[in-house]
């Protein structure tokens, strides 16, 4: 018999999304009599709690929790808790997944002997606008987010640091407790970090592929990025350590833009060197614009796409160093993060 797994997602105002989520996972190849479904709602502004009620009439594994709290660790907390699944998948309500993602999951689960697997992002544009394209092709170009292979893609099945929406046995909370609720962003890093640190294995899965709709604004992904940031240098202090390398270098960058410029004040030298990285980052902005101009028929991408690196490294970089500030002079952490 197939272990039976619960589906914790955690959601807010989702109205324009939600449907298309609930319909991607009833359509799932996975038998329905070994499925739960926990919408953990941070209490809806909008028509997600109906559309999700009316779901919950038609299809009784279907459950709705309120959040009160409206943050995510806390909301992935009480429904695990809720659950009754030998297996745990969490998933996000902006996102629509293949008919066996389910069923494939669970096969690696076991098959690899791992305690958390999970597949890749397609990043999809909110609207087809210019600036949308922008944003959900930097939010998954290697220039943009680094080797986070979930983004940008991986050819094989290998073990990887972290995954989008984990499906994990249930164990692996038994064994090393839940998420950690200050982590409003980066607790699925902080998460898998420690549980990479108590010898657990988690494995990347590519033939799954998630269709993920990215923030629909440069304001809203400079948010996101930023909040990604600041509690990065949070999550590294509960570790002990940095989980990746490449998290420093937005916060570097950063710091090399504003030292760079006040020394530049001083010397012709470091001057031209200054110059010189500017120029070189635009350069690879603008030839990244070039080929997705010209790949997706949109002339203003070759302009945008400079822009829109910027303003993820910025972002997240400016976050970082607020992050480390407020660790070293333990700040509080209030941010509200819902999309």
């Amino acid at each position: 018999m197939r272990p039976f797994v619960s589906v914790v997602l955690p959601i807010y105002n989702e109205e324009r999304f939600i449907e298309k989520c609930i319909q991607s996972i009833l359509a799932q190849d996975y038998p329905k009599e070994r499925l739960q479904l926990i919408f953990v709602d941070g209490m809806s502004q909008d028509r997600t709690r109906d559309i999700v009620h009316e779901y919950s009439k038609k299809y009784p594994f279907i459950q709705l929790i309120d959040n009160p709290k409206r943050v995510v660790p806390y909301a992935l907390n009480k429904g695990i808790k809720a659950s009754k699944g030998e297996v745990i998948i969490r998933l996000d309500g902006h996102c629509d997944y293949p008919s066996n993602y389910i069923s494939v999951l669970v096969k690696y689960l076991y098959e690899l002997g791992a305690d958390n697997v999970g597949g890749v992002w397609r990043t999809l544009p909110a609207h087809p606008t210019n600036e949308c394209y922008a944003i959900a092709i930097a939010s998954s170009h290697p220039f943009g987010v680094g080797g986070s292979e979930h983004k940008v893609g991986s050819k094989e099945i290998k073990e990887t640091d972290t995954v989008p929406f984990g499906c994990y046995r249930r164990e692996v909370f038994e064994r090393i407790g839940y998420f950690d609720e200050e982590l409003t962003r980066n607790q699925d890093d902080e998460f898998n970090a420690r549980l990479i640190n108590n010898g657990g294995h988690i494995y990347i899965i590519p033939e799954l592929v998630i269709n993920y709709t990215a923030r629909d604004s440069m304001h809203k992904m400079r948010r996101m990025y930023y909040q990604y940031g600041l509690f990065k240098p949070l999550a590294n202090k509960k570790l002990g350590a940095p989980a990746t390398v490449r998290q420093f270098f937005p916060g570097l960058f950063v710091l090399g833009l504003i030292g760079g410029g006040i020394l530049s004040c001083f010397s012709k030298a470091i001057l031209a060197i200054y110059l010189a990285v500017i120029a070189l980052y635009l350069l690879i902005g603008l030839a990244i614009g070039f080929s997705k101009a010209s790949e997706y028929r949109r002339p203003a991408l070759v302009l945008l796409m400079p822009y829109t690196f910027a303003c993820i490294h910025i972002s997240y970089g400016v976050g970082y160093l607020n992050g480390m500030l407020k660790v070293l002079f333990n700040k509080p952490f209030n941010v509200n993060c819902n999309r």
